[in-house]
């Protein structure tokens, strides 16, 4: 069967599950527009990052930037649902706990964060909330990670993520596409961020997903890219060389080792260098397995160069340090590309609406 036949088979059979899927999500944000569904508020200002899509836009890196721009003027709080964690409930972050407590997403948090913010898990946003506050009731700002879906919060503000190259409208709702609720979910976003846009985007190609997006006057509308910063070792104290990119050479190599949803973008990143890139991707938030860690060791004592590095996300670092199956022999060789956003242009107008916003309780939409 050619791969063209698979396709169109394959449209086939998901469209009707998409569209009762579709019909599935509409309706239960008819019962929340309607008040059937109750969404609690709370006298605290609870700001919602999220998407419309499956992975990959940058929800983390976003909260990261709010939270390193905000947390010296509130006393605040990220809460998540802790996905593939392997506990159950309310848990809050201390530094006994590892990402199998949390997840990933939220352990990398709290390791940047956890000296001046609280981090919490929990699958019920209500409750984590609740015990939050009863915990430390200072706080006064909260912020839920992935929640733009989990309406059961009224949120003060809402900031909804979409990729460059994978706008809503040109998506199609799961499991045909990768969008879990209609383009028009859009309307309950307060701010709307296009995230890992080309750093030489030109005013043409923002007006036009501006006009794509179709977004109300009220609705504000940011443009972001990621920063790469230099490598650093996932096992700190494990190496005495830090190599730099920029003084790679032809006969070098690097094997990109990722679990996420889009590496894409890193491994272009990565590419630009003068070092030769094998890659070996997972799914996102791959818990690597002994199978994994050896087949990741055979391939890279494989690997041709003078010198060999392995190089992977930050989310996949916090995973693989608790790894007790990683190879020790591999220690030295395993290091992490940080990123940032940037916003293009406007940054500090991004922080200030999310400010004025929370602050104005009469805000007219």
């Amino acid at each position: 069967m050619s791969a063209e036949l698979k396709k169109i088979l394959a449209k086939i059979i998901l469209t009707p599950c998409s569209y009762i899927f579709k019909s599935i999500v509409v309706f239960r944000n008819f019962l929340f527009n309607t008040g059937v569904l109750k969404q609690r508020e709370f006298s605290v200002p609870v700001v919602v990052v999220g998407n419309l899509a499956v992975g990959g836009t940058g929800k983390t890196p976003h909260t990261e930037y709010i939270v390193s721009r905000l947390c010296m003027h509130y006393k605040m709080a990220v809460l998540s649902r802790g996905y593939k964690r392997k506990t159950r409930g309310f848990v809050m972050a201390t530094s006994n706990l590892s990402t199998y407590d949390l997840g990933d997403e939220p352990y990398q948090i709290y390791r940047k964060f956890g000296s001046c913010i609280d981090v919490a898990v929990c699958e019920s946003r209500v409750k984590g909330i609740e015990n939050l506050l009863e915990i430390n009731p200072d706080i006064n700002m909260i912020v839920l990670d992935d929640a733009f879906q989990h309406r059961y919060v009224k949120p003060k503000v809402s900031v909804v993520l979409t990729e460059y190259r994978k706008l809503p409208c040109d998506d199609k709702m799961l499991p045909l596409g990768e969008l879990r609720e209609p383009k028009e979910g859009l309307s309950r976003a307060d701010i709307v961020v296009v995230t890992k846009c080309p750093s030489d985007i030109k005013p043409i190609d923002i007006n036009v997903v501006k006009k794509k997006l179709n977004l109300a006057k009220w609705q504000k509308v940011f443009f972001s890219t990621y920063k790469y910063k230099d490598i650093a070792p996932v096992f700190s104290g494990e190496t005495s060389y830090v190599p730099d990119l920029n003084w790679l050479v032809a006969s070098d190599t690097i094997l990109v080792v990722t679990g996420i949803a889009n590496p894409v973008p890193m491994v272009k990143y990565l590419k630009r260098f003068n070092a030769k890139v094998k890659v070996i991707h997972f799914s996102d938030h791959h818990n690597y397995s002994r199978e994994d860690l050896n087949f990741i060791q055979k391939t890279f004592e494989y690997l041709p160069g003078e010198r060999k590095f392995i190089v992977t996300t930050e989310k996949d670092a916090v995973r693989i340090i608790n790894n007790a199956y990683f190879p020790h022999n591999l220690r030295k060789h395993m290091f992490y590309l940080p990123i940032e956003v940037e916003f293009l242009p406007g940054e500090d107008d991004f922080i200030n609406t999310i400010m004025t916003k929370m602050s104005n309780d009469n805000l007219m939409k």
